[in-house]
């Protein structure tokens, strides 16, 4: 197994350095992230000595010790180190709990165990905000949280040791400065990125195989997976959730990509399928973007949640998705998107990868639908963003990007908070005024 250097790594130094063991730190993301394995990293580099619980597998002697002795730390220390036969040493060893969802009752002793001191203690997670997950427990006030997300373009590029390319990109985005001959060669580079994925095993595959087949025998097996996931939830939310998941590549190649229950089934509500979407977006299978009814820098004053937008989180997964039911090669179907001979619409894959990008920068994500006064059909921005006291609207061209009606009518409308757009499309970095149009491989820097 290929252990990829991840940009996690360095926010689980900076915990460390920091803090101290004053907190434990929670890394949550979706299951194939890659937690497990940067973490087992992580300890290995960084202390002494480590112990991994894996809750997924921990038998019920190891789980008695949290039932048993969170009044007498001494004899749980004793004991868990006798288990795994491992010596633990005072502030130079970890501790990690492993799929801590899977037993509340662990996290719940992290106040204990922060408390007292002599260990660092790191969970991962994921289904980690779930409800029944959280239901019956304290949530420790020691712990502090980080999300982490599939390999984006720059961690995908250091998998095939390229280390070079993205700060001369950034500097290209800073500067605005064209890419020129070279542009054609980072697209193709990011057109592969997007259809292999940011799923580790999916990178894996590439690199060690570098076809298509096996890259999409990993992705089926990873959708499965969250498919089955949903089939865990209690009542007919998991039905709904599965059924949501499924639809998403429907849902993005319309024109109109808001969440329409309708789709799902004729004549319902989104309030029906409302719970099953707000745990689609805690699992982190899938980035919700809400409508802002009132664009300004404060855009969480004005959020109709209630008004959504569902992205696959990861466009790889979305591309395999799309395909589910052909039995072509996958060499041949990839060749033909690459190539744009598939007939199919490429721009929501294109939007997907802009929404992952932006919740790989951190970036909540927002949408704005609006009225103008030049056209009597309600206008609509891709994404919008809080950049200080400004809001920044971002439109996705995959095709034609000369043409952005709705992004001029949004600068127009709120010129009191925009003084700067950006159009993401496929050629080459060029300024036009107080619109910056981007090739999507800089998109990253938004």
């Amino acid at each position: 197994m290929i252990i990829f250097k991840r940009k996690i790594y360095n926010k689980l130094s900076e915990w460390k350095e920091k803090f101290d063991g004053k907190y434990a730190i929670m890394i949550e993301g979706a299951r194939r992230v890659g937690k497990t394995t940067i973490v087992k990293q992580f300890v290995k580099d960084r202390y002494r000595s480590s112990i991994t619980i894996d809750f997924s597998k921990a038998d019920e002697q190891t789980k008695d010790l949290f039932r048993d002795h969170v009044k007498n730390l001494d004899m749980f220390f004793l004991h868990l180190q006798r288990i795994y036969d491992t010596v633990l040493y005072d502030r130079e060893s970890a501790v990690v709990f492993d799929e801590v969802q899977l037993f509340p009752l662990a996290r719940q002793m992290i106040k204990h165990l922060v408390e007292d001191g002599r260990y660092d203690y790191i969970e991962t997670g994921s289904l980690i905000s779930i409800k029944q997950n959280v239901q019956d427990i304290l949530i420790p006030s020691e712990e502090m949280s980080v999300s982490m997300h599939p390999m984006d373009f720059e961690e995908f590029l250091w998998a095939q040791d390229d280390e070079v390319t993205v700060p001369m990109l950034e500097k290209a985005f800073r500067d605005r400065t064209p890419l020129g001959p070279a542009h054609k060669h980072y697209m193709n580079k990011y057109n592969i990125y997007m259809l292999v994925g940011g799923m580790p095993q999916s990178v894996e595959a590439y690199l060690e195989k570098k076809n298509f087949k096996t890259v999409e025998s990993v992705k089926r097996s990873i959708l499965k997976l969250y498919s089955d996931d949903t089939s865990k939830i209690r009542s007919d939310r998991g039905s709904k959730s599965k059924r949501i998941l499924s639809m998403i590549p429907s849902f993005l190649s319309k024109h109109e990509k808001t969440f329409t229950p309708s789709q799902l089934r004729r004549g319902s509500k989104t309030r029906e399928y409302f719970d099953s979407v707000i745990w689609l977006g805690e699992s982190k299978m899938v980035n919700l973007c809400y409508r802002n009814s009132d664009p300004s820098p404060a855009l969480d004053l004005s959020l109709d949640e209630h008004t959504f937008k569902i992205y696959m989180l990861d466009t790889g997964l979305l591309v395999t998705a799309s395909f589910a039911s052909n039995t072509g090669r996958p060499d041949d179907i990839y060749a033909d998107i690459l190539n744009n001979k598939m007939g199919v619409n490429r721009g929501m894959f294109f939007e997907n990868m802009i929404a992952q990008e932006l919740v790989s920068s951190g970036h909540k994500l927002i949408f704005s639908r609006f009225e103008s006064k030049d056209s009597v059909r309600t206008q609509e921005v891709d994404f919008i963003i809080a950049n200080g006291g400004k809001v920044v609207p971002v439109e996705s061209k995959s095709s034609v990007s000369g043409r952005h009606a709705s992004l001029d009518r949004f600068m127009k409308k709120y010129s009191k908070h925009t003084d700067l757009g950006y159009v993401v499309h496929t050629k080459d970095l060029r300024a036009d005024g107080n619109i910056v149009y981007i090739p999507i491989y800089l998109a990253m820097f938004l």
